[in-house]
């Protein structure tokens, strides 16, 4: 009798992040020349602070570009630890904020483990849950007329069967922080749950909090499974140069330190975020800044008919009414170089588009554009309620 031959499918792929055309992408589609192209979608800050073009004319970096940095990245972590107010040992320094989370992902989400994810919120958190391969769990948001707050019962519910929860305060893309004291109750809840089991790890992706002001990173002292995640890339208007930050207890650290590559992080890319690390009055000046233009470019899309939900950080999230208004408000902003984010079919914010806050003559050119594209969208969808009203 001949034997059957045993065969073994290959796990399907995850789905990636789904990111916006390239510039050569949109000038080869739309006959847009790529020099005038103008990124609305990638919630960078308008421009790098003056002290840190300095240093790159300079070459200022400590040590030469032929060699690796420090493996300790020693000076950028002394400058870390006093700006987060939190000990040496307790972080740990990656490419960007996305390989941290990635190192956490490797570190805690083994295959098959259940990851929460609150929805709509980063879409990396999905893409990373899948590659480990984890299973995601999403929880929906609470309504946009509660801020697109976290749900906590049912947070609280999915992470009983999870190893991991990814939190991201203020959230992107909804741009709102959670309420005060909501994330120090779940994760007492959570500790409660637990009840003498090893709580899942929680993940708070505090990207955005430069623009508040605040910072939950001492919920550690409560619950020692957090994780803070913190960037240089969005209020330091850095993101070019890649750097981002763990922050967790010496213990649990300790569980992501054998994933972290030895010198991801460039040896420019050390020293100049090191110098806005010891430079504050350079990142308020830029948060004030940023500030004020949203709150101008917020009263501009009211003007125009399309209003932004609330936000605190560097980008608007801009309702159109519905999905085939949006999709087209997207390609006539495609069609004059204007790239905007958006969000697919299935995604519960597949109306909005989202918008980065840029410099006042770049976001003055978004405007004219919608005011032109705007008056010529399909009128929007009637409603259920409207549809059946006699």
């Amino acid at each position: 009798m001949n034997a059957t031959p045993v065969t073994t499918a290959m796990p399907a792929l995850p789905a990636g992040y789904a990111w916006e055309a390239t510039d050569e992408q949109v000038s080869e589609r739309y006959g847009v020349p790529p020099a005038t192209i103008v990124r609305f979608d990638l919630n960078t800050s308008p421009a790098p602070p003056g002290f840190a073009l300095r240093l790159l004319q300079a070459g200022a970096y400590g040590r030469p570009i032929s060699e690796y940095p420090p493996s300790d990245y020693g000076g950028l972590v002394a400058a870390a630890a006093e700006t987060y107010g939190v000990g040496r040992d307790e972080l740990l320094v990656g490419a960007g904020a996305d390989e941290v989370l990635d190192l956490v992902a490797k570190a805690f989400l083994p295959p098959g483990a259940g990851a929460v994810i609150p929805t709509p919120t980063y879409a990396m958190y999905r893409v990373l849950t899948e590659q480990r391969p984890a299973r995601p769990i999403p929880v929906p948001r609470r309504s946009a007329a509660n801020g697109y707050a976290l749900d906590l019962p049912a947070v609280r519910e999915a992470a009983r069967d999870a190893a991991v929860v990814w939190l991201c305060s203020p959230n992107n893309p909804t741009g709102l922080p959670e309420p005060a004291g909501s994330i120090a109750e779940l994760l007492a809840e959570l500790l409660a749950d637990a009840d003498g089991r090893v709580a899942p790890v929680v993940v708070l992706d505090e990207a955005y909090a430069e623009f508040v002001g605040t910072s939950l990173v001492g919920l550690r002292a409560a619950y020692p499974r957090l994780v803070v995640v913190r960037t240089a890339s969005k209020a330091y208007a850095l993101a070019g140069l890649r750097v981002g930050f763990a922050i967790a207890r010496r213990q649990l650290l300790a569980e992501v330190e054998p994933y972290r590559p030895p010198g991801s992080v460039s040896v420019p890319s050390v020293a100049i975020v090191t110098a806005a690390l010891r430079a504050p009055e350079a990142l308020r000046d830029n948060v004030s800044r940023i500030s004020a233009e949203r709150a101008r470019m917020a009263a501009a899309f009211a003007a125009l008919g399309t209003p932004a939900s609330p936000s605190v950080a560097n980008f608007l999230l801009v309702a159109f009414g519905d999905r085939e208004r949006a999709a087209a408000a997207a390609d006539g902003l495609l069609r004059r170089g204007f790239v905007p984010r958006t969000f697919g079919a299935g995604h519960p914010l597949a109306d909005h588009l989202r918008f980065t806050i840029r410099a006042p003559a770049e976001d003055d050119r978004l405007i004219a554009a919608l005011a032109d594209i705007v008056p010529a969208l399909p009128h929007p969808a009637p409603s259920a309620a409207q549809e059946t009203t006699p």
